[in-house]
Order: C-alpha cells, then sequence, then structure tokens
C-alpha cells in the first residue's frame, strides 16, 4: 500500500496565493487497485469515487478554481462491453447520488467530450447536472467523458471548415485563437498541472492543445488511494518548479 504523504508538513510549503487556476487528472489505477485485492475490475472503479469526492472537497480551500477529471476517454469503449457498461453505470448513479452534495460544495459540473455518443441515459443525467449545477462558481468540476485530446481537434477543424464553407470565416484568418475558441470549453484556462496517478508517464491523448504548458507530476499512488495528502504533494513539486512558457526565467 502507498504511504500518505504528510499532509501537515505539506500544508507547511504549500502557499495558496500561487495555487494553480487548473488542474488537471489522469484517474489511472482503478483496475490494478482492484486486482491487487482478489476483486472485479468495477470495484476498482466505485472505490475510485471516494478519492474523486475527496479532490473535488480539496480544490477550494486550496486555491483551485477548476478540475478536470479524466472520466472516460474515446479509447476506452475498446474494453469488454460489461465493464463499459459498468462504468456508464456507475458514473449515473454516483452523479445523481452526489448531485446535493456538489451544489451545496458550489461545484459547477460541466462535460467535454462526444456527448452524443453516450447512452441517452447518462446524456439525461449529464445535461440535469449542468442545469442543477449552472449557477455554481466555487469550482468547476469538468468529466471528460468519451473524451480524445485528437477528437477535439478533429472536431474544431470541421467546426472551422464549416464557417469557411459557409462564408463565415477567412480560412488565412484562422490562427490559434480560432482554433481554441472552437474546442469543447474554450472559456476554460488551459490546466496549469496536469497530474497521472498510478506511476504511467505519459498524457494519454488528453487535452493535447491545453496542456501544451502544463506541468506533469507523475504519482505512483493508485487512483483508489489518492487523497487531498497526495494532491498537496503535486501541488508543491508545482510551485517548487519555475515556469517559462518557452522563455527565459524571470531575472535571466
Amino acid at each position: 500500500m502507498t504511504q500518505t504523504p504528510d499532509e501537515a508538513a505539506l500544508l507547511a510549503q504549500y502557499d495558496s496565493a500561487r495555487a494553480p487556476q487548473h488542474v488537471a487528472i489522469i484517474m489511472d489505477g482503478n483496475g490494478r487497485w482492484a486486482q491487487q485485492r482478489g476483486l472485479p475490475r468495477v470495484a476498482g472503479h466505485r472505490a475510485g469515487a471516494e478519492s474523486v469526492r475527496a479532490v473535488i472537497e480539496a480544490c477550494p480551500p486550496l486555491g483551485i478554481r477548476y478540475l478536470t477529471l479524466y472520466t472516460f476517454s474515446a479509447e476506452n469503449w475498446k474494453r469488454p462491453a460489461r465493464e463499459v457498461d459498468a462504468l456508464m453505470q456507475l458514473i449515473d448513479r454516483n452523479l445523481r447520488q452526489e448531485a446535493e452534495e456538489l451544489h451545496a460544495m458550489g461545484a459547477r459540473v460541466r462535460v467535454i467530450g462526444r456527448q452524443h455518443e453516450l447512452p441517452d441515459f447518462l446524456q439525461a443525467t449529464l445535461r440535469q447536472m449542468g442545469e442543477f449545477t449552472a449557477g455554481n462558481d466555487r469550482v468547476q468540476v469538468i468529466l471528460a467523458i468519451n473524451y480524445g485530446g485528437r477528437a477535439e481537434i478533429t472536431d474544431a477543424c470541421q467546426a472551422l471548415a464549416a464557417a469557411a464553407v459557409a462564408g463565415e470565416l477567412d480560412p488565412t484568418a484562422i490562427d490559434e485563437q480560432a482554433v481554441a475558441t472552437r474546442l469543447y470549453a474554450p472559456d476554460v484556462p488551459d490546466p496549469d498541472l496536469l497530474i497521472r496517478t498510478a506511476g504511467e508517464q505519459r498524457i494519454s491523448n488528453y487535452l493535447l492543445w491545453q496542456a501544451a504548458y502544463a506541468e506533469l507530476c507523475f504519482l505512483p499512488v493508485l487512483w483508489p488511494d489518492f487523497r487531498r495528502p497526495h494532491l498537496l504533494q503535486a501541488l508543491v513539486e508545482y510551485q517548487n518548479r519555475q515556469r517559462k512558457f518557452g522563455g527565459l526565467p524571470a531575472g535571466s
């Protein structure tokens, strides 16, 4: 079992005034967590829901305004049909069960991804959650469901092409801003910090455009064991880095 970091020691190092505005997480390791315990994979997904709740609760006090969670990737459809169906049901049930608590927490729930390809029941729940929490502004929780970074860029390109064909856009005027405004959530700032759990060191088609200058943090802890101290560990590591955005450090 992964040792939990010392929360008090990390809090002493953390400066909430320099909190990252947007944290994105690849929630990896549910299946391995279950297998280590001789349980079916879906048990790991259920356990991972506790980590989701813990992280959402932790964000506002730590100064984080946006949290994007890689909930179900476009590639996850390749998994066994029974597991995919269980995941769809689990996402739906957790959203409905947590709706009141998320609302009381001041969380606004949003979704990015090709929602029209999801089961009808889940589409309905996602719409209801969006409407129910639309007025909240303490933290925005963006769920990436049926999401792929390449698919998002492809959809943005199709929107640009359609506008050009309709005579609404001069192709020579297409720049980075034109692409960015046609992404799934163009009003959300790019992530400052991208965390992946379970020790894997890749971004797996996640926020490819937005994460161009995100700081990457890879933690060995499996997602169902991830709690506030692990988030703090990543935040302290983030604050100890010097972000350059392709330029030179201040004072150089």
